[in-house]
């Protein structure tokens, strides 16, 4: 995604793009509980929630584990995510 953003945008929106990031990982894991459920019902996978990227359409996709925090996807939010998801699982 930071080289598409490079390429695409310039090195100034890729550079945004990881710090975005940066700022929610570090949210993430001072409070994983306030990601949203959502994509977790959708999909019946328990435990699974998501958190928005400030300035960025992406959402990042993670499941708290006992002592860290597993992030399975970073998407784009218009995505059909569960049918992504779904796709991806099959796969």
């Amino acid at each position: 995604m930071v080289d598409y953003c490079a390429g695409t945008a310039g090195r100034k929106v890729a550079l945004g793009f990881i710090d975005a990031l940066e700022v929610a990982y570090r949210h993430i894991a001072r409070h994983p509980a306030t990601g949203s459920p959502r994509y977790g019902h959708e999909l019946d996978l328990p435990g699974l929630r998501s958190w928005p990227l400030k300035r960025y359409p992406h959402i990042v996709l993670y499941v708290e584990g006992e002592s860290h925090i597993d992030v399975w996807r970073v998407l784009h939010a218009a995505r059909d995510i569960p049918g992504w998801m779904r796709e991806t699982d099959s796969v």
